[in-house]
């Protein structure tokens, strides 16, 4: 059964906010998700950031993160955060924003 992925409000907004050559590599990995949930790598708690139970993958040869979450109970991947990985900051941000909905 494929996956439903939804993007929360802000993952939307850093996806339109992408540089147009880096949306199509972005949005095939998004497709990806549907039916390969697993494909990304597990986040764990590094550098004082807590993203335990939350994956990240690499798109545009590693030059943007995609920040998500599997909900298995409602077969859906939320993506919380896409951008660039320079200094941790889409990770930074990601944490922020699942802290301000929790």
């Amino acid at each position: 059964m494929p996956y439903r992925v939804t993007l929360t409000a802000e993952a939307a907004d850093d996806f339109r906010h992408l540089d147009g050559s880096l949306r199509k590599p972005v949005a095939k990995l998004l497709k990806k998700l549907e039916t390969a949930p697993l494909i990304g790598e597990h986040l764990g708690n590094k550098a004082g950031l807590d993203l335990t139970g939350y994956y990240k993958l690499y798109a545009a040869k590693k030059g943007v993160r995609i920040v998500y979450r599997i909900i298995e109970q409602a077969v859906i991947v939320e993506v919380v955060a896409i951008g660039k990985r320079e200094d941790l900051a889409v990770y930074q941000t990601a944490l922020k924003r699942i802290h301000s909905t929790s």
